[in-house]
């Protein structure tokens, strides 16, 4: 039986009830009938899916899990249909019919293993080996067929996959069995025929070899590109938490002597000011010395001295050094706010605000002369997160937005708001912003547009995983000569997951 004799008529399709459907997916109304017609349930022994015109899934069915071993859950509202089936991002049929591409376009992909459907107009059917489905592959019939509404209009495509691996191999078998049940006129020709049978069958069994060679060389392949990225993340990682470390620890130490000096100011501005009522009272007693000569040398002192500048300038003086130990102290206090390290790094309920004003006081020598820094803080509520990760964050998005501000002064704007589960963090400026063809690559490892030595190219990639292990979103959105914003989402309480247990709330 063909594809076509055991594909349900689009009538027949009518009669069976949708039980997976993506969140939010939107109908219009005069295609509801039409999409009505293609529901169908878990029952169905045909593994099926459907995608929008966004090549959105839709639908997933219970006989598509079973086949391709990813769950309805793991796919509707996706675009990654093209994992179950390939190694790297490519089209499937059903992608290839929503873009409306044509014949060309699927023989590009599969040639000579498709053909029309007759029975449905637009649709087509591919038969071809995938060797990531199973442990040795999987031969898979696929047929898709476009998705109109009553005007005509596409709104998407169903694609069914078969499994017609033992098909294949039946039909492998029989080849065999027809070389052996051939008569032969001479000996000769039958000693070639047995040994013509004898190297086909070698050969198929060498592209069955060949076929499982190559599917774990891609799978090494992939592997080793996976394991080296983590090891130069760790790498950087590792440097970075030796550098919190270090920070917080010359932070400590700074902040003892800090307190001495703070404290000893106090007590000696206090002091001052006893010896400026002393020295007054000094003043309102010269007028009634009667000796000449000591009236005229205290005279001559007070000049020497300048007092009267002097009792101007010592309180300013004071005033302003004080002012700067506060601003040394808040430094210090900045930069182990910043580390963290006291933190260990477990997972804490933290503000996020104080986090931002602390990363922006310690890399303000980046800042201040480049830009005019805007906050525009919303009504959030605590986050729970690794504070530390998420200050090394919000560096790497400042320094990165100061480096994009060229000779004339820019701004930074930083923006907070609550969404539901979440808060989201905006870091934009009015830099140089990045071109579209790097826009895609700004999160890869070690890809960077500084010159040499001015840059590693892990910052963003790093910046990636700490919100990746958050369970949250970073997005970017840029046009040269305007600016770039990154936008960033994070849920306000720990999303569990399998690395660790949720833990619970102080």
């Amino acid at each position: 039986m063909t594809i076509e004799e055991k594909m349900p008529s689009i009538a027949e399709w009518g009669s069976i009830k949708l039980t997976h459907v993506a969140p939010g997916f939107a109908v219009p109304t005069d295609a509801e009938r039409l999409l009505s017609l293609l529901e169908f349930s878990d029952t169905s022994p045909l593994p099926t899916l459907v995608i929008d015109k966004t090549h959105l899934i839709t639908h997933w069915n219970k006989a598509c899990e079973v086949l391709v071993g990813k769950s309805a859950g793991e796919m509707l509202g996706t675009r990654n249909q093209w994992q179950v089936l390939y190694s790297e991002a490519r089209p499937v049929l059903a992608d290839l019919i929503v873009d409306e591409l044509g014949e060309q376009a699927i023989a590009a992909l599969y040639p000579e293993k498709f053909r029309r459907i007759a029975l449905v107009a637009g649709a087509y059917e591919i038969e071809s080996f995938f060797p990531k489905l199973g442990e040795k592959g999987r031969w898979l019939c696929a047929s898709a067929a476009p998705l109109r509404d009553l005007q005509g209009n596409l709104v998407g495509a169903i694609e069914i996959l078969l499994d017609i691996t033992e098909k294949k191999l039946a039909e492998i078998a029989n080849y065999k069995t027809q070389l052996n049940l051939e008569q032969v006129i001479t000996q000769r020709t039958e000693q070639l025929a047995q040994a013509n049978a004898r190297l086909e069958d070698d050969i198929g069994r060498r592209e069955i070899a060949e076929t499982e060679l190559l599917r774990r060389n891609a799978e090494l392949t992939e592997l080793n590109a996976k394991l080296s990225m983590a090891q130069e993340q760790l790498v950087q990682s590792e440097k970075l938490a030796s550098i919190g470390q270090l920070a917080a620890g010359v932070a400590h130490e700074i902040n003892n002597p800090i307190g001495y000096i703070f404290s000893n100011f106090n007590t000696l501005s206090g002091y001052i000011s006893d010896l400026f009522s002393m020295l007054a009272a000094y003043e309102d007693a010269e007028a009634s010395i009667t000796m000449p000569e000591i009236s005229a040398r205290l005279g001559a002192m007070r000049d020497k001295v300048e007092l009267e500048f002097l009792k101007e300038d010592i309180p300013v003086l004071m005033s302003e050094s004080k002012e700067g130990i506060v601003r040394v102290r808040k430094i210090v206090q900045d930069l182990k706010d910043f580390s963290r390290v006291h933190g260990n790094q477990e997972w804490q309920w933290a503000n996020l605000h104080q986090g931002i004003d602390s990363t922006l006081n310690i890399v303000s020598n980046e800042v201040k002369y480049k830009a005019e820094v805007i906050k525009d803080y919303g009504d959030i509520p605590d986050i729970e997160c690794l504070p530390s990760e998420i200050n090394q964050v919000v560096m790497n998005m400042l320094v990165n937005a100061a480096h994009a501000i060229g000779s004339t002064r820019g701004t930074i704007t930083i923006r907070t708001r609550n969404s539901g589960d979440s808060v989201v963090l905006e870091i934009s400026d009015s830099g140089s912003g990045i071109p579209k063809e790097n826009l895609s690559r700004i999160f890869d490892p070690f890809f960077t547009t500084k010159p040499v030595g001015q840059g590693t190219g892990l910052g963003l990639s790093l910046s990636y995983g700490i919100i990746q292990k958050h369970k949250g979103q970073i997005e970017v959105e840029s046009e040269p000569g305007i600016g770039t914003c990154f936008r960033i989402s994070l849920p306000i309480e720990r999303v569990a997951g399998a690395d660790d247990e949720k833990e619970s709330r102080p």
